[in-house]
């Protein structure tokens, strides 16, 4: 007779799991910026967001490339992106700019936490209802990687131009919260998941990416200032032109 406990055990490819592997390589690299953030090392802190960020872009697409989709992924992944853009940004910004004004500095910071789980959990909800029909060429609200690296905006001007004063606490916190209810709002804000370009036109993509990764690594706090500006106007030219689609 066959051992049932061991035929009905299945064997689980290693590769398999390597997306569940890099979304904990994110919540350890969200963790430790949280560390730096708290000990003054503040760049390296971003450095380590940015790395979060990254990996939060391969995990799910690889899961799909494998065909290793899971509930738990699923889970695992909504939980890392709450951790890595919703908790540790706003605590780095905290200790950076924040904590003058400890009291309204941390209600800021519980704000735009509370928003961007809100965020997360209507993103959630949408993605597994059929009831409400969506563009897929928006998202509804800012996302949350999107949130992160635009609360701390006033971080990468500082480390732009050094030689100018610090932002006001007041100002940053006051960011800080609008931020925040932009990730909740309904303001459409432009998904590029769905983005598709013309075959000929490949090749310009690819050099545009590896532009914008050399320039990443050579003028790294300019860049991010720049994407916030361009992603700003995005915000504002995709509110106008939703707008537009209605009134017609």
């Amino acid at each position: 007779m066959a051992d049932r406990s061991h035929t009905s055990k299945t064997d689980v490819p290693i590769v398999h799991l390597l997306p569940n592997l890099l979304t904990f390589a994110a919540i350890c690299a969200g963790l430790t910026a949280i560390r730096f953030g708290f000990e003054g090392d503040f760049e390296r802190a971003v450095y380590l967001i940015l790395l979060a960020c990254v990996l939060d872009g391969f995990d799910g697409r690889l899961a799909r490339l494998l065909k290793a989709q899971s509930k738990i992924g699923a889970e695992l992944d909504s939980l890392a992106d709450f951790l890595n853009f919703g908790v540790a940004p706003a605590l780095i910004l905290y200790a950076w700019g924040l904590q003058e004004m400890s009291r309204a500095g941390w209600i800021a910071v519980l704000a735009y936490a509370m928003c961007c789980v809100l965020r997360l959990a209507r993103f959630n909800v949408s993605s597994k209802s059929d009831d409400e029909e969506t563009d897929p060429s928006y998202f509804v609200g800012v996302p949350s990687p999107a949130g992160a690296f635009l609360v701390m905006l006033p971080m990468f001007i500082s480390f732009l131009f050094p030689e100018i004063p610090q932002i006001p606490p007041l100002v940053v916190a006051l960011f800080t919260v609008l931020v925040g209810l932009l990730m909740i709002s309904h303001i459409p804000t432009y998904s590029f998941k769905n983005m598709a370009i013309m075959r000929d036109q490949a090749k310009f993509f690819v050099l545009g990416a590896v532009l914008l990764a050399a320039a990443l690594l050579t003028y790294l706090w300019a860049t991010l200032v720049l994407l916030n500006i361009v992603y700003i106007v995005g915000i504002v030219w995709a509110l106008r032109r939703s707008g537009r689609t209605k009134a017609k």
